[in-house]
């Protein structure tokens, strides 16, 4: 017997595939990338966490579908930010669905506990879900961590799991989940509350700005995950890198809609829309020298893309903070 777990990394989803496979049904964790998850490449730390669990895994990107079919139009709307969550789980349902024959899988599993998230997770949001998902006759949809508050599904009625291991966890408490982890020494899990980044205020208010002026696509994802961002007078977007870390993933992004901001002097790494007036181009260059080792008063010519712009630094960050997508 074989099921599919929809599979975030979290300790949550770890302990749901962890109580099918103590019960020796074989598991396959699968993580159904969207695109605005973790800001750096996680796919081998997720596998070893499935693995952790008893697992065999799977990740199937699904970015460019997502974001055309579920992001901008949810059937159930959005929570606090930018996040479709309902929808978002429907859907994940359906991509896990359309895998069960190729994987041999008989039911569906997933980490949801009754009453932890506000949108997404009560009684009813559950039930809306399901529907989404098409699995409101066939009741394929196991939640281990709360299956004793909920009515029994197919797979406990066929007797396929044994119901009474299963947990009735509810709420937003983590108590009981931590306690497991310990029990079955866990330390590697994602922390409660992480994740998903259309939760996240400030990245779901660059999003709305980014739509706002612009058509969004999956190279777009990593470049609104990085840096400091700017909304110029003339309307093009500039990002400017805020640390090392934060430099070495722009230069890492591959988006043909944007152009380099090169500095003569020690600075950070910047993106310009390609589209920027030649107002904004001098603008966004004088912005990134001032991040820069520069002194207010000197003059320095800096490449955006392939023209050169000689212009000074602000004289002060605040001044080109009045710039800011997200104000200080």
């Amino acid at each position: 017997m074989r099921a599919i777990s929809l599979f975030s990394g979290g300790l949550d989803s770890m302990l749901a595939v962890k109580l099918m496979t103590d019960q020796g049904i074989d598991v396959t964790a699968l993580h159904v990338h969207i695109g605005f998850g973790s800001t750096g490449d996680v796919s081998e730390q997720l596998r070893r966490r499935a693995e952790m669990a008893g697992a065999d895994f799977r990740m199937v990107d699904v970015r460019e579908d997502y974001i055309q079919n579920i992001l901008f139009d949810p059937v159930y709307g959005y929570g606090k930010n930018f996040n479709p969550c309902i929808d978002c789980h429907g859907y994940m349902f359906k991509i896990a669905r359309a895998l069960m024959a190729e994987e041999g899988a008989s039911f569906l599993v997933t980490g949801e506990v009754v009453g932890q998230r506000p949108m997404s997770q009560r009684p009813d949001a559950l039930r809306q879900v399901s529907k989404l998902a098409g699995d409101n006759e066939d009741r394929l949809i196991l939640r281990p961590l709360s299956a004793k508050l909920l009515e029994p599904t197919k797979p406990e009625i066929e007797g396929w799991v044994d119901r009474e291991r299963l947990l009735d966890i509810n709420g937003r408490s983590r108590d009981r989940q931590l306690k497991m982890a310990a029990e079955y020494g866990w330390e590697d899990y994602e922390s409660p509350g992480g994740g998903c980044l259309l939760t996240d205020p400030a990245f779901s208010a660059k999003l709305r700005d980014f739509i706002t002026h612009e058509e969004f696509g999956v190279e777009d994802i990593d470049l609104l995950k990085h840096g400091r961002h700017f909304r110029l007078p003339d309307g093009a977007k500039l990002v400017v890198g805020r640390h090392k870390e934060d430099n070495e993933a722009l230069l890492k992004v591959v988006n043909p809609d944007y152009i380099p901001i090169r500095l003569p002097v020690t600075g950070p790494y910047s993106l310009l829309y390609r589209g920027a007036s030649e107002a904004d181009r001098r603008l966004a260059a004088r912005i990134a020298l001032t991040y820069g080792k520069s002194r207010p008063g000197e003059l320095h010519r800096v490449k955006v893309g392939d023209r050169e712009y000689e212009v000074e630094p602000f004289g002060s960050k605040a001044e080109a903070q009045r710039y800011f997508v997200l104000k200080p």
